[in-house]
């Protein structure tokens, strides 16, 4: 049996991170178009670059509402090594409010990482995930929210202070 990882978690999102929207269509950042089960995404043409450098200091995992389809289509789409573990959420009540943390994701989150340190990378953290973050780092599970612009997705500022953190704890 493997020994645990000393790793932090990475977890990724990817609407507004790996798949870029809302930006101006005749300014649009690097990157192409690529279809998802019949859906046109702007995929960023750094994305991957950036989540294999932070690959070298974090256990990467999928934290998206696309859960098993994100290992169908980003690891040969970005040149990522794959599968990637990934989250499940409930359906039914997925959306804004249906969890008890505050926030759709949370309970998974917290069913999978345990007391774990982790980075989560989303275009969406607000009050409640800030709340969730400071709670879990003074239990002494040390938490980074690193929030993207959707139009922008993750760039190589967030992968800086993403490293830094790793390496500092």
């Amino acid at each position: 049996m493997d020994a645990p990882s000393e790793k932090p978690l990475l977890l990724v999102d990817v609407d507004g991170v790996i798949s870029l929207f809302g930006f101006v269509p005749h300014a649009r950042p690097a990157g192409r178009f690529a279809m998802v089960d019949g859906i046109a995404h702007f995929l960023s043409a750094t994305a991957g670059e950036h989540l294999r450098r932070l690959g070298s200091a974090f256990d990467p995992v999928w934290c998206t509402g696309w859960e098993e389809k994100a290992n169908e289509y980003l690891p040969h789409a970005l040149g990522l090594e794959g599968p990637w573990p990934y989250l499940s959420f409930a359906r039914g009540g997925a959306g804004p409010g249906s969890s008890v943390l505050g926030h759709w994701k949370l309970d998974a989150i917290d069913a999978y990482a345990g007391t774990r340190p982790l980075a989560w990378i989303d275009d969406l953290h607000g009050e409640p995930c800030e709340r969730w973050a400071e709670a879990r780092a003074g239990g002494g599970a040390p938490t980074l929210l690193v929030t993207t612009e959707p139009a922008v997705g993750l760039a190589a500022p967030h992968v800086e202070r993403m490293l830094a953190w790793a390496q500092a704890r």
